[in-house]
């Protein structure tokens, strides 16, 4: 008799910091009549009731239960700005992951906050790939040896796993991150982060030589990454993921793009679960004795308030609010808010009063919802609608303190969210859309290394031609508009670039022209400590003459400091950016 091995599991990533439900919006059409509809999804509270449910489901049914986290739990709100790191060990180990994967995020700030995270969990963080055998024996922030990491084993050149019980098999459980860590984040410089796949070859096939067929890799590479795994590693079982943000599953008819919930390549089933704590995957999966997957079956579930907006240019009626409830609850994939109240109750009573305050101070009034996409794309051909006006502030504020700056560049990366029509409070631009809160730094550049960092940045971001880092690092500016050919040669694919002249009249009004860039001419610009440090394809502005810190900015202080003088977002900036890609 063949026998199955069965297991239910549970997966979210790149949750970063979302403890609260957080807003969505789906687009309907529903008797020619454009809807939308706006409502709150997950949040740690709804997490923790479905998990469990699911943790009582397989308990019933015999089954063994997973629930893994895909990475990235840190930065993306106010409650990371404020208490850093603590409340996501905290509320984490509330929901009790098996495990979860090192992100790239965790390690923005170095080894410290991870070594103060290791300190607090009570479940392992597998960082596989991660190399610590260089470590300073002696610093305080020493990761090597913790009880809660499991890195990389020099000695055997795989990656330090974690064993389950499945049934009378064992269950490998391997976590793998991203080897361009030092590009991408700041670990600290004796740790190393070494090649993804093959350390994950080696481990899989330590693995095998061991008798042990029932591999789960979990992964912080993102989907394309996860892709190349699967092609190249064909004895892995399966992969859950992170970092790309992929949400997994068939919500075309709320306006959402399509990705099948378990893509295989190679026959591996590869397993998103979205952003923010948005979204909970959960599949029950079957197994046969030699670790393939041989079924599947599962979703990527929103967590929605029972209540909900809906607006239209045409009018909204109440039957328009039936239909869109009953679609939502006709979708396999739509839960409701019910939640865990011990968790809400921690949450209201630990950490929501400290940002309660910052709620209440509104700097701005949104007209219209701007959206924010790292990429162009067909619906928004020249990308983000917020990025430029976030580039426009640093140009401005730091104007303000040196009149000799040219441009401001930033990185699609450094921006988190987009922002929907309301009130702009404190806590919406220093918790979501720009928790980072970079340090800026202004430089002079030559022309010529302009145009390769803008190239080289984009590149990055697209796959064009490089192995890239991901849609984050693709630019967006102020006072620099650049033309950008993917089918261009590598080194010519800006086909112009052009700087904003302010010129002063001698009616004392200053009128703005574009110029073209002079290779050989030096420009002043501003871009936050993460760009200029040459991160993500940036590394032409290292060639920068100099470059020094503005102690008195920081990138969201500047995009505070410009909202709160009641700029009009109904202005349509100038198009900076125009962009034809490679295929």
């Amino acid at each position: 008799m063949t026998v199955i091995y069965s297991c239910k599991l549970a997966h979210i990533n790149d949750t970063h910091s979302h403890f609260d439900p957080n807003r969505i919006h789906f687009n309907f059409e529903h008797k020619d009549k454009a809807l939308s509809l706006h409502t709150h999804s997950g949040g740690y509270s709804r997490l923790a009731f479905q998990i469990e449910k699911a943790r009582q489901q397989a308990l019933d049914d015999q089954q063994s239960f997973l629930f893994l986290h895909g990475g990235d739990s840190f930065q993306g709100t106010l409650y990371f700005r404020e208490f850093k790191g603590k409340a996501n060990a905290h509320l984490l180990n509330l929901l009790k992951p098996d495990a979860m994967v090192l992100g790239n995020h965790e390690i923005d700030a170095g080894n410290g906050p991870v070594l103060s995270f290791l300190n607090n969990i009570d479940f392992p963080l597998l960082a596989g790939n991660m190399d610590l055998s260089q470590e300073d024996i002696g610093k305080t922030t020493r990761l090597r040896d913790h009880k809660n990491l499991l890195d990389f084993d020099p000695q055997t050149q795989t990656a330090k796993v974690l064993l389950k019980p499945l049934q009378d098999k064992t269950l490998a459980i391997v976590g793998i991150t991203l080897d361009q860590m030092k590009e991408i984040a700041r670990p600290d410089p004796d740790t190393h982060f070494v090649d993804a796949i093959e350390t994950t070859q080696r481990t899989v096939d330590k693995l095998k030589k061991q008798g042990i067929d029932h591999i789960i890799i979990l992964s912080h590479l993102g989907l394309t990454q996860d892709r190349a795994l699967a092609q190249q590693i064909p004895d892995i079982s399966l992969i859950i993921g992170g970092h790309s943000h992929s949400l997994q599953d068939d919500f075309t008819q709320f306006g959402l793009p399509y990705l099948p919930y378990g893509e295989r390549v190679n026959t591996i089933p590869i397993l998103h679960a979205g952003k923010y704590a948005e979204t909970l995957g959960i599949a029950d999966i079957e197994f046969n004795a030699e670790g393939r997957v041989t079924l599947l079956n599962g979703h990527n579930y929103f967590m929605l308030d029972k209540q909900f907006m809906l607006e239209s240019a045409q009018g909204v009626a109440t039957d328009d609010y039936a239909w869109a409830h009953a679609q939502l609850s006709a979708h396999p994939s739509i839960l409701w808010d019910d939640e865990a109240a011990n968790i809400r109750q921690t949450i209201d009573t630990l950490y929501r009063p400290t940002l309660i305050a910052l709620e209440e101070q509104i700097i701005n009034f949104v007209p219209k919802n701007l959206i924010h996409t790292r990429l162009p794309s067909k619906a928004l051909p020249h990308g983000s609608e917020i990025s430029p006006w976030i580039s426009r502030s640093i140009y401005h504020e730091t104007r303000i303190l040196d009149e000799t700056i040219d441009f401001a560049l930033h990185n699609a990366g450094g921006v988190r969210q987009s922002l929907a029509k309301g009130h702009l409070t404190l806590a919406e631009v220093v918790g979501r859309l720009l928790p980072f809160d970079l340090p800026l730094v202004k430089y002079q550049i030559q022309g010529r290394y302009l145009y390769q960092a803008i190239e080289s940045s984009i590149n990055h971001a697209t796959n064009n031609s490089v192995i890239g880092t991901g849609a984050g690092s693709f630019p967006y500016a102020y006072g620099l508009r650049y033309f950008y050919d993917g089918r261009r040669p590598l080194g010519q694919r800006i086909t112009q670039l052009d700087i904003l002249i302010q010129e002063e009249h001698h009616s004392k009004n200053q009128q703005e022209s574009w110029k073209p860039v002079n290779v050989d001419h030096y420009y002043v610009g501003v871009s936050s400590e993460y760009t200029a440090s040459g991160k993500e394809g940036y590394q032409a502005l290292q060639q920068a003459k100099w470059q020094r810190p503005i102690s008195e900015l920081s990138l969201a202080q500047a995009f505070i400091q410009f909202m709160q003088k009641e700029q009009d977002l109904e202005q349509t900036l100038p198009l900076q950016v125009h962009y034809t890609s490679h295929h």
